[in-house]
């Protein structure tokens, strides 16, 4: 059975990240490829019933990932401070920066601030606008090294011509010697 493959970048957090980030470019390109990736799941099972499409995650490098992963955590400890009001640069003995000091006198709009500013990076960061297509694990198309996205016909003719390759390879006739 053929199968075909789509890489691209569908984060577990999706959901959350589509509700609290209004629409930062990072989600906004994510929703847009995902829609473009049930689309072309939808035309591709009517045009090949037997084939099987899967759609994965396509992860930005591991220090991206670690920093993302490192800035998520980092925001809930500093709307954590900023809720209990506890001074963090006392406890290096240092004079707090004047942002602490308006963090302090508007709690709402400093949590608000980091949860955005933070949450907008780690999409930047986790974004890698990969669109990778591979058939039987062969690469078809690359998002990253063509910039763009395949048209449906593109992706039709890149298929043909990737069966047809296929169906020649499998009906070779064997000689036995």
């Amino acid at each position: 059975m053929k199968w075909l493959r789509f890489s691209l970048l569908v984060l577990g957090v999706f959901s959350l990240y589509c509700a609290t980030s209004g629409d930062s470019s990072g989600v906004k390109k994510m929703k847009m490829q995902f829609r473009v990736f049930e689309e072309y799941t939808q035309a591709l099972y009517q045009r090949y019933p037997d084939i099987r499409i899967e759609g994965e995650n396509y992860l930005p490098i591991p220090l991206y990932r670690h920093i993302a992963s490192f800035l998520s955590m980092f925001k809930l400890l500093v709307i954590g401070l900023i809720i209990i009001g506890r001074d963090p640069f006392a406890l290096f003995g240092m004079q707090a920066p004047g942002i602490w000091e308006w963090g302090q006198a508007n709690k709402i709009y400093a949590c608000m601030m980091v949860f955005f500013l933070s949450n907008m990076l780690e999409n930047q960061l986790m974004s890698t606008g990969a669109f990778e297509i591979t058939l039987n694990d062969v690469p078809v198309w690359s998002k990253l090294e063509s910039g763009h996205l395949p048209s449906m016909q593109q992706l039709v003719q890149i298929l043909d011509n990737e069966m047809k390759m296929n169906v020649h390879m499998n009906t070779r006739p064997h000689h036995h010697s």
